[in-house]
Parts: C-alpha cells; structure tokens; sequence
C-alpha cells in the first residue's frame, strides 16, 4: 500500500518549490509556477488518496520520485 500524505503537508512543499498561489475557490487552492503549471490542490485536514495525489503530481510536472524523497 502507498504512503498517504496529508494536503497541508503538500501544500508546504509546492511553496518551497518555487509555486504561488493564484486562486482558490472553496476548499480548492490553485498555484501555478513559473513554466505555467497549474495544479489544484484540496484544502484540509485529511489524508489525500493515492489516485489523488497522483493526479496532483502529473499536473504538476515533478518527478514522483523527486516529490516523494522531499516529503
């Protein structure tokens, strides 16, 4: 089974990877970096699901890997 990880500690690190905040539109916050990947992160509390998370990081561009080793 996947590690599940929770939203705030995803939204740390795509602060720290250089992404802003652009937008939010009820529990969805959206960032955006400099090459103009967008990506919709939920806000809460609770544990991402893996097909979640995966989502997140195809939108994102990064490695799986490189997001993984950083968390």
């Amino acid at each position: 089974m996947p590690k599940v990880y929770k939203a705030k500690t995803l939204l740390h690190f795509f602060l720290k990877e250089w992404f802003l905040e652009i937008g939010q539109k009820w529990s969805h916050l959206k960032l955006k970096n400099n090459k103009w990947n967008i990506i919709i992160l939920p806000i809460h509390n609770k544990d991402i699901p893996y097909g979640t998370f995966r989502s997140i990081v195809e939108q994102s561009w990064l490695d799986i890997e490189y997001i993984v080793s950083k968390l």
